[in-house]
């Protein structure tokens, strides 16, 4: 029986202290079994790195980014100084600069830093939602990449440098700069221009519209040389000598996006007027190397942060559901929830489980990601790297999908204190999670390009053969289904003509691709509970 009392003694202290101490990783048996099957030999390694990041980011890092994700503290543009001087000044939270230096520091994209290290660290990262880290460690990852293949000038070698081992200590992050105002995804609409000046010098032209990480020292952008309908892809630095000077290279900020997540971090609206640029790799090789690269290091990128945002969000509401009582009874003990419990970390253990597998497939291929396959392979490399370009764009329609879902089904387990942005962490991941959803191509976009790509394949990788080579070693019911429906969905023309019959094979072909790839997650899950 329950009297009154005037004096509410309830609260929620042993949840708060669970949650302040738990380390991301220490903590974590199911982590580190994923991490110790997927590494191999270098476990030990990896594992110690592991340790020593998670110490700073389960804590330090965590109290960062909560400090910084409060409305007042939004970055905002100060277009000119006290002098009437145009600086284009993006204005961050102290906190987020000094936990960007401390993140950056760890030199995440140095050589001596391994593969598995790094994806890792960032697994950890990311478990604290995008705090304006998420997206400048994956643009820059993805800048190093492309640029790193084609640094043939002295330009370019420091550029790499610089992001790679830093510079008198300071280490530089990039962006990447694509979509514009007449179609995001539509990179060969793109209609910035590249100038080449008389004495060599290339110069950009035109303006951007969706511009992350804007504080970064180097971006990636796409633009279209003078006269020429290819797209060319170029790097260029953010400042015309020392940054600490605030003079902008030929480029304007003209506006910050107002976007529902990854508030912390500015997107913006750029105009280029005679911005110095940097060629990467061949002038008509540019949409190729930056879909078959940047892009594709992006596309992994979101499906391991949706992988951590999960892994945080199921973590949470499960201690929640054991501290939290109804009707005198722990919530979790109530079916209906602990059913909804169960489903969502499933589902955050296979998207973790399915990410490293696909990482571990990423880094077994001969040159790493390219934009696109060289004709003097051999088929079987072919098809491998033809198989990571499908299963990236499948783990990002399926995995950004997901972590809407896990995250709002974790919050309904907090009740009414679920969208409550000062009690949990939830709301601020629930809403980067529809922004990552977008990101890098949305859903329709990539399920069109499997659909052409299989096509385009067919001839000397028949669609049902792709679904078997995936899925090697998974149920072989499950395989031989898929298999099937996979041949007839892409023996139809297209996904664009607009008839009865078209409409139809696209939910098909939807509920199809989310269907492959948890078959894919199912299948890394049981290899890391059975190893």
């Amino acid at each position: 029986m329950t009297f009154p009392d005037r004096n509410n003694p309830y609260n929620f202290d042993n949840f708060l202290e669970w949650r302040m101490h738990y380390d991301y990783y220490r903590d974590d048996e199911f982590l580190q079994k994923v991490v110790r099957h997927f590494t191999g030999d270098l476990w030990e390694t990896v594992d110690q790195a592991a340790r020593t990041m998670s110490a700073k980011v389960s804590f330090h890092w965590r109290d960062m980014t909560d400090a910084i994700a409060v409305p007042e503290k939004r970055p905002y543009l100060m277009h000119y100084d006290g002098h009437r001087h145009r600086i284009d000044r993006i204005v961050r939270p102290a906190e987020t600069e000094r936990m960007e230096k401390e993140v950056f520091s760890e030199g995440l994209f140095s050589s001596k830093t391994h593969p598995w290290v790094r994806l890792t660290k960032m697994f950890l990262i990311y478990q604290n939602g995008e705090a304006c880290i998420a997206c400048p460690v994956t643009c820059t990852e993805g800048l190093v990449a492309v640029v790193e293949q084609f640094a043939d000038t002295d330009a370019l070698k420091q550029v790499v440098a610089h992001c790679k081992d830093g510079i008198d200590g300071e280490f530089a992050i990039g962006a990447q700069y694509l979509s514009e105002i007449q179609g995001g995804s539509d990179v060969p609409a793109n209609l910035l221009e590249a100038v080449q000046d008389k004495d060599g010098t290339w110069r950009l032209y035109g303006s951007k519209f969706f511009c992350s990480a804007t504080h970064a020292d180097y971006a990636i952008v796409t633009a279209k040389p003078k006269g020429s309908e290819t797209v060319a892809l170029f790097v260029v630095p953010s400042w015309l000598s020392d940054k600490k000077k605030e003079i902008r290279n030929g480029t304007t900020i003209d506006r910050i996006k107002w976007k529902m997540g990854t508030s912390e971090l500015t997107t913006a609206e750029l105009t280029f007027d005679g911005a110095v640029a940097y060629p990467v790799g061949p002038l008509d090789r540019g949409l190729a190397n930056v879909v078959g690269i940047v892009l594709t290091f992006s596309r992994l990128t979101v499906g391991l942060s949706s992988a951590a945002s999960m892994t945080r969000a199921v973590r949470e509401a499960k201690a929640y559901s054991r501290f939290r009582k109804a009707f005198g009874v722990p919530v979790h003990q109530f079916p209906l929830l602990a059913n909804q419990i169960d489903d969502i970390e499933i589902c955050a253990r296979r998207s973790t489980a399915g990410a490293f597998k696909l990482y571990s497939q990423v880094l077994a291929l001969p040159g790493g990601l390219m934009g696109g396959s060289p004709k003097e392979e051999a088929v079987d490399i072919r098809k491998r790297r033809f198989a990571v370009r499908e299963l990236i764009m499948l783990q990002k329609i399926a995995a950004t999908w997901d972590a809407t879902d896990v995250l709002r089904t974790a919050m309904s387990v907090f009740g009414g204190h679920g969208v409550m942005e000062d009690f949990s962490s939830l709301p601020r991941l629930f809403r980067d999670a529809a922004i990552n959803e977008l990101w890098e191509g949305p859903r329709n976009v990539l399920l069109t390009q499997i659909h052409r790509d299989m096509q385009k394949a067919a001839d000397w990788y028949p669609p049902d053969t792709v679904v078997i080579d995936l899925l090697a070693g998974a149920d072989t019911a499950a395989v031989s289904e898929l298999s099937l429906e996979i041949n007839e969905l892409v023996r139809h023309p297209d996904l664009l003509t607009m008839d009865e019959r078209t409409r139809d094979i696209c939910r098909r072909w939807d509920s199809f691709c989310h269907r492959l790839f948890h078959a894919y997650q199912d299948m890394a899950l049981a290899e890391v509970m059975t190893a």
